[in-house]
């Protein structure tokens, strides 16, 4: 494959990976709204379609937010590694841009997590 393929190829690549990201942000959003998620949200969901009583709300509940704690004190400890793979992603498909594009692009990432912070979800670096 010559330089030109394999450019073509990669561009092609970042941009099915952008045009990817951009329509599940999207969907994301429309299907979950911020108020959505969470142990509370699952708790009311299950209670009105399990018909819970009480005490099996309170089993439930119980056994829900601990399990959402452990969960979050599982991606507390993972997420800096996270930040650090999608950083190194940033800046990999950068150098594969025209400055335009790559100005572009950050612009893009910066604006997403921005949205996905307001939307109480996490965020990561901004690519340089």
């Amino acid at each position: 494959m010559g330089d030109r393929s394999k450019a073509w190829a990669v561009s092609l690549l970042v941009a099915t990976f952008v045009a990817g990201a951009a329509v599940g942000v999207g969907a994301g959003a429309l299907w979950m709204k911020p108020q959505e998620r969470g142990p509370a949200h699952l708790l009311g969901l299950l209670t009105e379609e399990l018909q819970l009583t009480p005490r099996q709300q309170d089993s439930i509940g119980a056994v829900i937010w601990s399990h959402w704690n452990r969960s979050n004190s599982l991606w507390d400890a993972v997420k800096p590694r996270f930040d650090t793979l999608r950083a190194d992603m940033d800046s990999e498909l950068v150098q594969l841009l025209t400055a335009d594009q790559a100005a572009k692009y950050r612009a893009f990432i910066v604006e997403r997590r921005h949205r996905r912070e307001r939307e109480g979800r996490t965020t990561g670096t901004v690519p340089r």
